[in-house]
């Protein structure tokens, strides 16, 4: 079974040196998104080199680095799904040796009047997904470790934020409405599909990931409402209040 997976005696037979080779040094921290417009819009923005490139047999896909307040930072687009966002996660940390990572993308709303106008810090995540389960000990939930230490930033920059767990899953279209009344039972106020295995990967490894989330799209037991989506995917202000996660927590 999959909670049988985490297997912490056992070696990897592949390793990302026999693709990539030694390990790199060229930064500390990095932006994940998941939005091409914002990706573009950081491009357009700053002055950026490319310092790497994630490798797939359907492309390469670059990591770029700013200079924000005499800092490195990078940044890449991040594919979409717990298990490939974790391997970017950690390519990029062999490419560049970046172990600081800022992570900010979309969520579905389990509770409209909550998230309403406000930013999600996540403190658990559900774990409905595959890669987590190869990184730690099985259990429903994933602690996100440094939930406190982002609400502290947000609340000193006064932005809207609400605290609870979140629903990680890889099945977009099976989110039914028995899946949705359990995990709003247990207190999920909203749904992605990236973080409890992203958050695995950088406990396992010893990385930093501080993430948040905006709702656009809104799930209840009998609708679906996608108003918001586009907004919630592709403003551009995530990306500047990632920029003030790195400056006051002197990442």
């Amino acid at each position: 079974m999959i909670t049988d997976s985490f297997d912490i005696q056992g070696k990897p037979i592949v390793n990302l040196s026999d693709f990539y080779g030694e390990q790199q040094f060229k930064v500390e921290v990095c932006l994940i998104t998941y939005s091409k417009e914002i990706y573009d819009g950081i491009l357009r923005e700053n002055k950026c080199e490319k310092i790497g490139e994630i490798k797939a047999s359907n492309g390469a896909f670059p990591i770029y680095k700013f200079i924000y307040n005499g800092k490195a930072v990078a940044f890449y687009l991040s594919a979409i799904g717990s298990t490939l966002a974790s391997q970017y996660c950690m390519i990029c940390n062999w490419i560049t040796g970046a172990t600081k990572f800022v992570m900010f993308g979309s969520a579905g709303s389990l509770d409209s009047e909550r998230t309403f106008n406000k930013f999600i810090i996540p403190t658990h995540s559900y774990r409905d997904e595959g890669m987590s389960y190869h990184y730690a000990p099985p259990s429903d939930y994933i602690k996100v470790k440094n939930a406190n230490k982002l609400a502290e930033v947000f609340n000193k920059l006064a932005l809207p934020f609400i605290e609870g767990k979140v629903w990680t899953t890889d099945a977009v279209l099976r989110e039914t409405n028995t899946q949705y009344n359990k995990r709003k039972k247990e207190g999920c106020i909203a749904v992605d599909m990236e973080l409890t295995g992203v958050q695995a990967v950088c406990d396992f490894h010893g990385f930093e990931i501080f993430n948040f989330l905006v709702t656009g799209d809104v799930l209840s037991e009998e609708t679906y409402n996608v108003d918001g989506l586009k907004e919630a995917n592709h403003n551009i202000d995530k990306f500047h209040v990632a920029l003030n996660i790195i400056e006051e927590l002197d990442l």
